[in-house]
């Protein structure tokens, strides 16, 4: 059991708790466990209640533990949205001392984009590098051997709301899991969802959550903009709940079963059975009716989304269009939805599948846990490699925190 490479990820969201544990094998990470349970104390990706956080974290943790059989696992990679994410664009530039650029030059010129006045009630989440320049040269991965005088750094800061984070953190691990890293959801989510060809090409990542919607934008396989916008899967929920005088658990049921965005596609007059609220006897909603409600909710979402795009002048770097992913996704007609409204292709998000995936797995709603579980295993393999180079004392002292950004990246 000690010779076991075990890993764990941690999807804490608004509608559920998600936990997958793998193992690292030569032939590659293979899915172990899985445990899913509804949760009950977060509103907008940010926990409002710490005791039913902590139970929903628990149960999920519980039943991947029993699934995979193994119960000395207590370090996870943890997944974290909420309105309270905020990302810029940073930049910095730092002399070259030597004839060459080194890893140390990378820690200065990163360091230097680094300073920049945040918030006392904020911390930096991710630094992720964008491109390099070298002297006049732009478009640069890895500079590290090259020639120059000044080296010039773009990334990509990610922010957070220290409190916010710490409850998010005290909850975790009043499960008893300790987060061995925190990574921002939309990250995740393109981890498992996009190729490097998409990234490459460019193309925005719409991750439809519970009670969020978080965008990542790449552009030459680097992340160019994030935001999370407060509408998710919940809203649309809501909207039915309201429109037709249902409770919350029959809307749902009705958005999952009945759903569509797309009035003009639905019979109009076919009618369904919905229970109304308590003490009251079942009546008939049209199907119409239904599609009206979810179609201008989705028109709403889809409407903010471009208009971020047109707001960071975005339009002509997407060239790959948009990939919608998240529980939220599959709504019927919402491709087509997005493709008029954003006047660009678009499609749904499947996870890619790797070792152990069932069918089940490979569903838009487990993109970003097994977006976590892809992290994970490639941050043990950056640790595993520093380890060695250490010991070696081949290249000398790296950081940590920047190869694990490089691995995730390039």
């Amino acid at each position: 059991m000690n010779e076991k490479k075990l890993v764990m990820s941690l999807d804490v969201g608004t509608t559920k708790v998600c936990t997958i544990i793998g193992e690292k094998k030569k032939s590659g990470l293979e899915i172990i466990g899985v445990g899913s349970h509804p949760s009950y104390g977060l509103k907008k990706g940010s926990v409002v209640n710490i005791d039913k956080t902590v139970r929903s974290i628990s149960c999920s943790v519980e039943d991947a533990k029993q699934m995979s059989g193994v119960s000395d696992i207590n370090e996870a990679i943890i997944g974290i949205a909420g309105n309270h994410i905020y990302c810029f664009n940073s930049s910095g530039v730092v002399p070259i001392k030597g004839k060459e650029i080194t890893e140390a030059d990378l820690d200065r010129v990163i360091e230097a984009a680094k300073a920049v006045l945040i918030p006392s009630d904020r911390e930096v989440l991710h630094v992720i590098p964008q491109e390099f320049r070298v002297d006049n040269t732009s478009g640069i991965k890895d500079p590290v051997g090259m020639c120059g005088t000044r080296l010039e750094a773009h990334v990509h800061i990610v922010t957070g709301k220290t409190p916010l984070i710490q409850n998010l953190i005290k909850c975790v691990e009043a499960s008893g899991i300790h987060p061995d890293n925190i990574v921002l959801q939309p990250i995740a989510s393109s981890r498992s969802v996009l190729t490097t060809e998409e990234k490459e090409l460019g193309v925005v990542l719409i991750d439809i959550g519970g009670g969020t919607t978080d965008i990542a934008v790449w552009k030459d396989s680097s992340l160019i903009h994030s935001q999370i916008v407060p509408v998710g899967g919940n809203h649309f929920t809501n909207d039915l709940a309201v429109a037709l005088k249902i409770p919350h658990s029959e809307a749902e049921r009705i958005k999952i079963n009945h759903g569509s965005v797309l009035p003009e596609q639905v019979n109009q007059s076919a009618h369904i059975s919905v229970q109304g609220l308590s003490g009251t006897k079942p009546r008939e909603v049209r199907l119409g009716r239904v599609a009206e409600v979810l179609g201008a909710r989705s028109e709403e979402l889809f409407t903010i989304v471009d208009n971020i795009i047109r707001e960071k002048n975005l339009q002509d770097m997407i060239s790959g269009g948009y990939v919608i992913t998240g529980g939220g996704s599959l709504i019927k007609g919402l491709q087509s939805l997005a493709e008029y409204v954003l006047e660009k292709p678009a499609k749904i998000g499947y996870p890619t599948p790797f070792g152990g995936m069932t069918s089940v797995m490979q569903n838009p709603k487990f993109s970003t846990v097994l977006g976590l579980m892809l992290e994970a295993s490639s941050s043990v393999e950056v640790k595993e490699v520093k380890n060695k180079r250490i010991s070696n004392d081949a290249f000398g002292k790296f950081s940590n925190s920047l190869k694990s950004v490089f691995k995730e990246i390039f």
